[in-house]
């Protein structure tokens, strides 16, 4: 199995521990705030990377430049752009909603490929890519029509957020060390986080939010998106953009609320409908799609 198929496994394992942790995080930012929750998360994230740095990697932070750090920080900003404006615009739409426009970061994507590492943008990829989209909307709605509203604007600035998050994993991952740039960026979402919070959530004094903190809904959520959902998983990210193409890191992505769905019907006594059902089947198929023809191509 060459590095590419390797890769594309690994990030669809990403997507479904991402889709499969969805119903513990929800619960968790019930009681603590989703900025304050996003600040731990992250911060706790940078932290366990760089222990690990420290211990098996030491000589990883001698490779630290000013470039590196310049392009952590702004990989970080996307990320936090995308998680920070999905949160205020929930406050506005729908989950419906946000859930679909968050997901045309499947269409954007390779735009940004295009422009950012002059990969050709194929009738597969473009057929994945449309196929996923029609899927998000087929599991998002269940046939129920899109109503826009204002805070779907904000959500869209989410999916421009993470679509380019992953464009420009794509264009820095082989430059620098995988895991050092990965703290790196956790590290700046969880400061940003951290800000946001401070600005616009109420969390109380000390006491009340150790109180939250130590919330079993709360500490069990940690416990996973500080681990698999955001150290490693971006970890995994940032390594495996150096042997596929944006593309199809944003299609197999696609999947992830696939696997929330299946969550939902498992664990939370949710139903999926014959349309949700085959917009699951629209997402699939145009991740096999990518998986088999959309291999990437420099223009020429």
């Amino acid at each position: 199995m060459n590095r590419s198929r390797i890769a594309d496994i690994s990030l669809l394992l990403v997507a479904m521990m991402w889709g499969s942790t969805f119903l513990i995080v929800q619960h968790a930012v019930r009681v603590l705030p989703p900025m304050a929750f996003n600040s731990v998360r992250f911060l706790g994230a940078a932290l366990l990377l760089a222990l690990i740095i420290t211990v098996f990697y030491r000589s990883q932070w001698k490779q630290i430049s000013g470039k590196m750090l310049l392009h952590a920080c702004l990989l970080g900003l996307f990320l936090f752009i995308g998680y920070a404006f999905q949160t205020a615009g929930l406050l506005y739409t729908t989950t419906s909603n946000a859930g679909f426009i968050t997901g045309l970061s499947v269409v954007l994507v390779p735009f940004l490929s295009y422009v950012l590492l002059k990969h050709a943008i194929s009738r597969f990829t473009w057929l994945s890519a449309l196929l996923a989209a029609s899927g998000l909307y087929l599991l998002t709605f269940t046939g129920a029509g899109m109503s826009l509203n204002k805070g779907d604007l904000l959500v869209f600035v989410c999916a421009i957020g993470f679509a380019l998050h992953i464009g420009y994993t794509g264009v820095y991952a082989g430059r620098y060390p995988s895991l050092v740039l990965a703290a790196l960026q956790m590290a700046v979402v969880g400061i940003l986080s951290l800000v946001a919070s401070a600005w616009t959530e109420q969390v109380g004094n000390t006491s009340e939010m150790i109180d939250k903190l130590t919330k079993p809904d709360v500490l069990w959520a940690l416990a996973i998106s500080i681990g698999p959902t955001s150290a490693f998983a971006f970890w995994i990210q940032t390594v495996c953009q150096k042997y596929t193409s944006p593309s199809r890191v944003a299609i197999i992505y696609a999947m992830e609320p696939v696997f929330a769905a299946i969550t939902g019907i498992l664990f939370a006594g949710e139903r999926l409908t014959f349309i949700g059902g085959i917009g699951c089947l629209c997402i699939l198929a145009g991740m096999m799609i990518a998986e088999l023809k959309s291999a990437p191509q420099k223009v020429k």
